[in-house]
Formats: C-alpha cells, structure tokens, sequence
C-alpha cells in the first residue's frame, strides 16, 4: 500500500473484517448494493461527525457515499426476526469516519427505509437516522434502479447504474470505500462505536446513468450530487452482523 493510504495511527484497511468479540446484537443480508461516491474536502465533512472522530481520508481526499440496496433477512439479537416487514430497499448517506483510536468506520447522515418497524426499531435502538420512506428497486439485466421518497420532508433520489460483472476490482481505493468495519454514532449524549463483520466485498465497476438525488443536500452536503460521482461500484452482497456498541467519548 502507497503512501498517502494510511494515516498515522490508524488501523489498517483491510477486505477482511475483524472477527466480532461480543454476541451479534444484529444481522442482516445486503443485496444488490450500489456504491457511488464523491471526493469531498475534509474540512466540508468535518463539522458533520460526532465528537471523538474525524474525517478518514485517502489521498488528500475525504468521501461522501450514497449507498443503495435491498436490504434482507432483518434481526436483532439471536433469534428475534422482522420477517416480510425485514426485506427492503434502502439508501443511505455516510461519511468515512475514524476515532481517536483509529479505528474506521462511517457516519450515517441519513437512512431511507419503506419499513416503519425497522425504523423506529433502528432509531429507538442504535439512535440511527432512519427515515420513513417509499423506497424501490428494478433489475433490468445489468440496469439497476433504485428509488426513495421521504413520507415526510420530501427529499427523494432516482440512481440508475449499469454494472460491468465482467471486471472485478480490487484495488485501495475501493477497500477504503466499502471495507468498513464499523459505525460511529452519537446516542444519549456520548460517540458509540457499533462494529460489524461480514465476508468481503465482491466489487464490479459500474457506470452512473442516472443520478437525481437530494438526499445528499438535504445530509448537509449541498451541490455534492450536482456533479457526476467520483467512483461508482457494485457487489452482489453479504451477509452481516452487528456486535454491540461501545463508547468512543464519555458524556
């Protein structure tokens, strides 16, 4: 790995997650994912992250994901499962995170989901920023198209991407994007760290035909999705499960 992908301090990136050291609190299976992001200063990201965690950067640059997929197979804890109302598609807005340990992760701005348990669920849990939404998506051969409408406030997005399943990537850059083995979140007044695990990516380059978005304005990144995406990838999915939180900062 080059200089200039590692910061001093942090843990490496890595395709492999780290194994979970406490009971999964969480799972469930990502399918038909889309990844489009866009080079960011750090300094625009910033003030969005809670405290005890900055900007990961890579190459001079932050990054700002729009991530869309069909979201499967729902549970919390061992055995308590959503059934139908935990298959759906959902989008989401996230930044690359690390704290004060180094460890990676992201931060969710926003999360559309059309399944009113699972947010509620999500927001009463884990304080994630779930949203109520009308969420779809549409296979057309390579096409994938996704759609979302906040049921309330609006903010919508319309992603159109072909997928190139001849290629596989692997390359830093891409781990970097979408090899993030945790989240960071503010909850009751303190920076938690909730990690995860799944098996790696398997990564396609993909071609953005369509991106009508203001979900990533309304994230608190205004004019980001005006322009085309900096990188746009596809995997076919995982399976992942969520260990429980730790705290980042003290009160």
């Amino acid at each position: 790995m080059g200089a200039g992908l590692v910061i001093r301090g942090a843990e490496p990136i890595s395709r492999e997650a780290p194994p979970l050291r406490g009971p999964v609190v969480a799972a469930q299976a990502w399918r038909d994912a889309a990844f489009l992001h866009w080079r960011v200063d750090a300094a625009q990201v910033a003030p969005l992250l809670p405290a005890g965690t900055r900007p990961d950067v890579i190459d001079g640059s932050s990054w700002v994901g729009l991530i869309a997929f069909r979201l499967e197979a729902a549970t919390l804890g061992p055995s308590l499962r959503f059934g139908a109302l935990g298959d759906f598609v959902e989008v989401n807005v996230r930044l690359s995170s690390i704290d004060d340990d180094g460890r990676r992760g992201v931060v969710f701005r926003s999360l559309e989901a059309s399944s009113l348990p699972a947010v509620l669920a999500a927001r009463s849990l884990f304080s994630l920023p779930y949203r109520w939404a009308r969420t779809a998506a549409r296979v057309d051969g390579d096409r994938h198209r996704y759609r979302a409408r906040r049921i309330h406030g609006g903010a919508s997005t319309a992603i159109d991407v072909v997928v190139d399943r001849t290629v596989v990537v692997d390359d830093p850059l891409a781990d970097f994007l979408t090899a993030r083995w945790a989240l960071h979140q503010r909850s009751l007044g303190r920076t938690v760290r909730m990690p995860n695990e799944h098996e790696p990516w398997r990564l396609h380059p993909a071609t953005a035909t369509r991106v009508d978005d203001e979900l990533v304005a309304a994230a608190g990144l205004p004019g980001v999705a005006d322009r085309a995406p900096d990188s746009v990838l596809f995997s076919p999915g995982v399976h992942a499960r969520f260990g429980a939180p730790e705290n980042v900062s003290r009160p």
